[in-house]
């Protein structure tokens, strides 16, 4: 049972989450002025913050029913793990602030953070994720992180073109073709979903002696939690209209 509950939450954030960091990476090619990056921006203001949550979420499930594993994680890679919440702070430093003080200036500088911090949130799952699934590291551990950066940016792409209308959604939908960008969006959640399993199967998952106690817990938040996202997905459901609140 620990192993599913950490599946869920660690897929769970790989395909909601993959989705608003794939369109910070591609913000630039999505909105070629400010209001058109306002407008993309909208695209995920109403998920990022409860997408974060599945992160939080998993690194609890971590530290409380896999001790072992989360301590191998953290010291073997923990350049990494400081480089990603560093990229995770500075993406959303980029969302909150663009907007809170008038100028071209102010808004281009946080525009680029939310850029590069979600660049470097792609490249670092990327690199992590090569670690734990092909076992290298180095310079050359960067070919697959691109890999996955690229499967990062596209699922951004195939959610923006579900969210956003006119000339933005045409060029959100590039990738989508014929399929449609319901269809796309499925391929692309699935397709990190599996990178996610992949790597998960190669994990030594060794629950520790609390999840007797733990595991109830969990259970009973976890229909308290996919509530709280279905009930966001169903209030935003409709395509963007204007700049929101960021």
């Amino acid at each position: 049972m620990e192993i599913f509950i950490l599946a869920f939450f660690a897929l769970g954030y790989l395909v909601l989450a993959g989705a608003d960091i794939g369109v910070g990476m591609t913000l630039p090619y999505l909105g070629r002025s400010g209001a058109e990056r306002r407008e993309v921006i909208a695209a995920i203001a109403p998920f990022f913050l409860g997408n974060e949550v599945w992160l939080v979420a998993t690194a609890g499930v971590l530290a409380g029913l896999f001790p072992e594993l989360e301590g191998e994680l953290l010291s073997g890679n923990y350049v990494l793990v400081v480089a990603l919440l560093l990229s995770w702070i500075v993406r959303d430093m980029g969302l909150w602030l663009r907007g809170r003080v008038p100028g071209r200036a102010w808004a281009g500088f946080w525009d680029g953070a939310t850029v590069a911090g979600s660049w470097g949130l792609a490249l670092i799952w990327g690199l992590l994720l090569s670690h734990v699934l092909l076992g290298i590291q180095g310079p050359i551990a960067l070919l697959p992180a691109l890999v996955v950066a690229a499967l990062f940016a596209t699922h951004g792409l195939t959610f923006a073109a579900l969210r956003l209308r006119g000339a933005l959604r045409e060029r959100a939908a590039v990738l989508s073709g014929g399929a449609g960008e319901g269809r796309t969006y499925a391929l692309t959640a699935a397709a990190l979903a599996a990178v996610g399993v992949l790597a998960g199967l190669r994990l030594p998952l060794h629950p520790g002696t609390a999840g007797s106690r733990l595991v109830p817990v969990i259970l009973v938040l976890i229909p308290l939690l996919v509530a709280a996202q279905g009930w966001v997905w169903w209030t935003f459901r409709h395509r963007v209209t204007g700049p929101s609140y960021l």
